[in-house]
């Protein structure tokens, strides 16, 4: 049985429209919904996807360390994994320790992992 289907993804943060700045140039989305203290990223208007939501004094993540868990984390899959470090830092991801792990400019840790045989080319 079926209860629901995945509406967003919320994530909390201190600047919704940055965030949602930086994820829309990450997955090539637009921005499809912004109130200034809650922004969506999704393919159109009525497809799911991304949220962002102000939470002032939201403290930063400070993974891999426990002290301020990483709160949410999300798998990017790219096609080339070294092109893709390089677009995402240059759009203002900090590269954390592991492989291909960063944190977004809120401070939330994604990863990008190489595309799977079975899905179909990114770009």
């Amino acid at each position: 049985m079926t209860v629901g289907r995945r509406h967003h993804l919320i994530v909390d943060c201190p600047d919704p429209a940055a965030s949602a700045r930086f994820w829309s140039a990450v997955l090539g989305e637009p921005v499809t919904y912004d109130d200034g203290d809650f922004v969506v990223v999704s393919a159109d208007t009525t497809t799911s996807g991304l949220a962002f939501q102000r939470a002032p004094g939201q403290p930063r993540p400070t993974w891999p360390d426990p002290a301020v868990p990483q709160q949410m984390h999300l798998d990017v899959m790219v096609d080339d994994l070294a092109a893709a470090a390089g677009a995402v830092v240059a759009l203002g991801a900090v590269q954390l320790p592991g492989d291909f792990v960063f944190a977004d400019p809120a401070g939330h840790p994604f990863c990008l992992v190489q595309r799977p045989g079975w899905a179909p080319p990114i770009g």
